[in-house]
């Protein structure tokens, strides 16, 4: 990976964290939630953590194009900056912004370094927990300075979720149809928020992930945490997760043989 500190954008992520999101939790005002398409919102904490991350990101790396999921909201074109870029920045300023607007504590601010397209360090920041997430490329993962070793998973019982959020009807059902192979510990959600699920499947509480969307700010900070405790991100199609091409379904495991055992009881539940 290329020359970045590491321990600097985590200082950058916790300081956003708890002087932009943290003493908004619980305390929006009206007004500062705003409808964000058909099923989804935004508040003033979204863009205010997205503007000090953007500005501090490019003050630790100038030149490197930063990009955030409100910044792309308003202007899909800004993707572009991340498509065959030899390094940039994916900005997910308030994942689980539902969850943070309803009172939930699962919600996170989370960084990824991309180059050329490959995920190679991620930062997740679950202030409500009071714990942040690191992980870089070759060199392991850490939540607040202690190293995450993950128990094996066991691929013949393994316990997970796939989000069906966002599914068209057609796909839901295959889901649920498929999910009961799995065995007990199986299940369908509403939504999984990315940074809350993925730090539960690297310290051993989940052993699977499913998403039929795959945003590059709600999962390159997730694929590097998860590769560096030995589990597997790859698309539905059995390709390894990239940032770029965005958004295809995406099936995350402990492991290669738990991801084989999800893979193979859901059959083509999450292809399109």
């Amino acid at each position: 990976m290329s020359s970045i500190d590491v321990d600097a954008v985590r200082v950058l992520v916790e300081h956003v964290a708890a002087t932009v999101v943290a003493p908004r939790f619980q305390e929006l005002a009206a007004g500062e939630v705003l409808a964000k398409g058909a099923d989804d919102v935004v508040t003033v904490v979204d863009h205010e953590a997205e503007a000090l991350l953007t500005e501090g990101l490019t003050a630790l790396a100038p030149g490197d194009p930063v990009i955030g999921e409100e910044a792309v909201a308003a202007d899909r074109g800004v993707l572009a900056a991340l498509d065959g870029a030899p390094r940039a920045w994916v900005v997910d300023p308030l994942d689980g912004t539902r969850a943070f607007v309803e009172g939930s504590p699962d919600h996170a601010v989370m960084v990824a370094l991309v180059e050329r397209g490959e995920a190679v360090a991620g930062w997740i920041c679950l202030p409500a927990h009071g714990r942040t997430f690191v992980a870089e490329r070759g060199s392991g993962a850490w939540v607040d300075g202690t190293r995450v070793v993950r128990a094996p998973s066991d691929p013949d019982a393994p316990s997970g979720a796939v989000a069906v959020w966002a599914m068209d009807e057609e796909a839901r059902l295959r889901v649920e149809a498929g999910s009961p192979r799995l065995g007990r510990g199986a299940a369908t959600a509403e939504r999984l928020w990315s940074g809350w699920e993925y730090s539960r499947l690297a310290t051993g509480e989940r052993d699977y992930l499913g998403y039929w969307r795959s945003s590059p700010w709600d999962h390159a900070p997730g694929a590097v945490l998860v590769r560096e405790v030995g589990g597997v991100s790859r698309f539905f199609d059995g390709a390894e997760y990239t940032a770029v091409p965005f958004g295809g379904p995406l099936l995350v495991a402990a492991d290669d043989a738990t991801w084989r055992t999800v893979h193979a009881a859901l059959g083509g539940a999450l292809r399109r």
